[in-house]
């Protein structure tokens, strides 16, 4: 169910879709960050277990 948006249905629709694809961006960031800093983390909690 898509209501009418009349002669600015164009510009509206532009602005989800810009907008979801911002969003799917944010969301992939994190996700690659959060890998890259649980990474980092085991290789500290590795090298400090290995040191002592």
């Amino acid at each position: 169910m898509m209501p009418d948006l009349g002669k600015y249905a164009e510009a509206v629709l532009t602005s989800y879709a810009v907008s979801l694809g911002l969003i799917a961006v944010l969301i992939f960031a994190s996700v690659m960050r959060s890998l890259k800093v649980k990474a980092e983390l085991e290789d500290v909690e590795t090298r400090r277990s290995n040191d002592g």
